[in-house]
């Protein structure tokens, strides 16, 4: 299968077709695509062109269109469709992702929309999640599932999965109930074949079966459902009652979204923005940071100022401030992001005193390292063999001090329930070129005896 690729040329002649009313080579068109690529196609129209695309497609397929689409699209195109005709495409989609719109509509008319949703019982479900909080595993999970009466023989559950199984996408795993619909295990399709049709599924059943809580956090049901290689997992509410489940594709926009959250946050950006947003949205996330790193700079020139008589008798200092500044930032990030990624990803083991010494052990041995070539680079280049050691030995104190900084703000901003990602950035970047000055002027000035 060639991968779609939308070119200027391509999205001019599907805009001619608009404006020129040529629906049925569009629709033509349009059949031969995934939704995904028409997706994309829509994300690059205008408003007017991108709605019309949109009502002149059938609803089974517009529908995960939608889902698709940029949030800022959709909403303009939901913003153009009455309520009738929302409600017609949420009549499409599983439970979760109808929801989902659902909490995008303006308020005034989600009663509206909702009522206008035939099937009662799929609009019971979509309002069922909307109670559950966004970021948490009740508001990402479906409410789409097959589960049987441990009390049902084989034959009576087999006709049972199959009608429930219509409304289902994709049967991932078959979950048993008691009479108070609490989740006590799950079936074997294997078993389910290969056991005579009058047995009880009490008897059959798997009691083993992974769960999360419906107020658990998106990040560790990902966690949980990445150890295993869970392709579904139930959720349960407080009792323990089964009320649906979250299957891997819900899973990886979370990792997705996780990950440009943290990439963005490393990078000094503070709040969720995209390329495309406002110039007013981009500075407002991106200002903090670097005023952030203005103060560090200031801090780093007001420390200069105390050594300028030293930086004046030895001239050699200042073309190596940058390095040293450069170096402790290097070193902070690299430690902050191996650790970020860690607790990330729920690898950490022991104590943080134990992983502060292998840091510790770590950086002092790259600090050496580079340290004796430093060493003997300046020593060669300046023939100045005091201010060489001085330079090198700022350098490997410089280097513990940045690695012990980078790896322990990460674990405390963990324990304190802080998102360690933050660390990652301008924080350890700008702490890391302050704490580097005044150690590199400071042991100068020991060493120089000045």
């Amino acid at each position: 299968m060639t991968p779609f690729k939308l070119t200027d040329e391509l999205l001019a002649e599907i805009e001619l077709l608009i404006e020129s009313g040529k629906d049925e080579d569009l629709k033509s068109f349009m059949e031969e695509l995934h939704y995904a690529d028409i997706a994309e196609i829509a994300n690059d129209l205008n408003e007017s062109s991108a709605t019309y695309l949109i009502k002149l497609l059938d609803s089974d397929k517009t529908s995960d269109i939608l889902i698709e689409l940029d949030d800022d699209v959709r909403e303009s195109i939901l913003k153009n469709l009455s309520s009738k005709e929302i409600a017609e495409e949420l009549e499409e989609l599983d439970t979760d992702d109808a929801a989902d719109i659902v909490g995008e509509l303006p308020e005034e008319i989600v009663e509206e929309v909702i009522s206008e949703i035939e099937d009662r019982e799929h609009a019971k479900d979509i309002v069922d999640l909307l109670r559950y909080k966004e970021n948490s595993a009740g508001g990402l999970m479906a409410k789409e599932l097959v589960k049987v009466n441990e009390n049902w023989n084989v034959l009576t559950c087999v006709k049972e999965m199959r009608a429930q199984a219509e409304n289902v996408t994709r049967v991932h795993s078959i979950y048993v109930v008691d009479n108070d619909d609490k989740l006590i295990g799950r079936l074997s399709l294997k078993d389910l074949l290969t056991t005579s049709t009058k047995s009880p599924i009490k008897d059959v059943y798997i009691p083993k079966v992974d769960r999360v809580n419906v107020n658990e956090k998106p990040e560790e049901v990902a966690k949980i459902m990445s150890k295993y290689d869970l392709e579904a997992i139930p959720v349960v509410d407080e009792i323990g009652r089964l009320v649906g489940r979250i299957t891997i594709d819900d899973i990886v926009d979370v990792i997705r979204e996780e990950a440009e959250k943290d990439y963005q946050m490393a990078a000094g950006i503070s709040q969720d923005v995209e390329a495309d947003d406002s110039i007013w949205e981009l500075t407002r996330a991106r200002l903090p940071w670097l005023f952030l790193g203005l103060l560090g700079g200031i801090g780093a020139a007001a420390i200069m100022g105390g050594f300028e008589e030293m930086i004046s008798n030895h001239a050699i200092l200042f073309f190596f401030t940058p390095l040293i500044a450069a170096m402790a930032g290097n070193v902070g990030v690299q430690s902050s992001a191996i650790i970020v990624q860690g607790l990330a990803n729920d690898d950490l083991k022991g104590s943080i005193s134990n992983r502060l010494i292998k840091e510790m052990l770590l950086a002092t041995l790259n600090g050496i390292i580079l340290g004796v070539v430093l060493l003997l680079f300046t020593w060669f280049w300046q023939g100045n063999f005091p201010a060489a050691l001085a330079i090198s030995i700022s350098l490997v104190v410089v280097i513990i001090v940045a690695g012990i900084i980078g790896t322990f703000i990460p674990l405390f901003l963990d324990k304190r329930g802080i998102d360690p990602a933050i660390a990652t950035g301008p924080f350890i970047t700008t702490s890391n070129d302050i704490f580097g000055i005044l150690i590199y002027f400071w042991i100068a000035k020991v060493i120089l005896g000045i």
